[in-house]
């Protein structure tokens, strides 16, 4: 028997990412679940962002933000960097991130983050609660640390997952795209 309830958000995991943005003042980060990848070609993220919130207003400014892909080992700083304001706090002084200078956006790469992926805003769509940003990726950045045999290898990444307010670590491999064709 299935239970029913009123919308909401079911879709689960999502990956917790850290965005960083930039304007005219200081860089901020800003930790969303409302992200996914929205386009393959070109390459397009999606963010939804409450106007209200602080990076908000940075990232329409700016025309562009980086998704930073955390460590399940980093779980405090990417919890904190959502239950803290950069309106009030350094995000990057306060969790000990390292700024370092993107290749075309303002905003910086967390260095600490395995992946980073610098996007370039293309569209903003009103949605309600949240607005929708569309950013087509215009450079990708990982760390070699990552590499199995020249490839980005998404289990030494140590990924995590966040669902029903719970953030959960990546299990094991189970299966490969195609296989069922082989």
């Amino acid at each position: 028997m299935k239970i029913t309830r009123q919308p909401g958000t079911w879709l689960y995991p999502v990956p917790p990412v850290l965005v960083s943005c930039q304007s005219t003042g200081p860089a901020n980060i800003i930790t969303l679940a409302w992200a996914g990848v929205a386009c393959s070609d070109p390459a397009v993220i999606s963010l939804g962002i409450r106007p209200e919130r602080h990076s908000y207003g940075i990232i329409k400014e700016s025309g562009g933000f980086v998704v930073n892909m955390p460590m399940s080992s980093q779980i405090e700083l990417v919890d904190r960097c959502g239950t803290i304001s950069g309106r009030d706090y350094d995000k990057f002084a306060e969790c000990g991130f390292t700024a370092l200078p993107a290749t075309l956006m303002r905003a910086p790469l967390i260095a600490e983050c395995p992946v980073n992926v610098e996007c370039r805003v293309i569209k903003v769509i009103p949605l309600g609660s949240h607005d929708l940003f569309l950013g087509e990726v215009v450079w990708v950045h990982y760390s070699e640390e990552f590499t199995v045999n020249g490839r980005f290898d998404l289990m030494s990444a140590d990924p995590m997952v966040y669902g029903f307010g719970n953030y959960y670590g990546l299990g094991e491999l189970i299966g490969r795209h195609g296989e069922t064709l082989r």
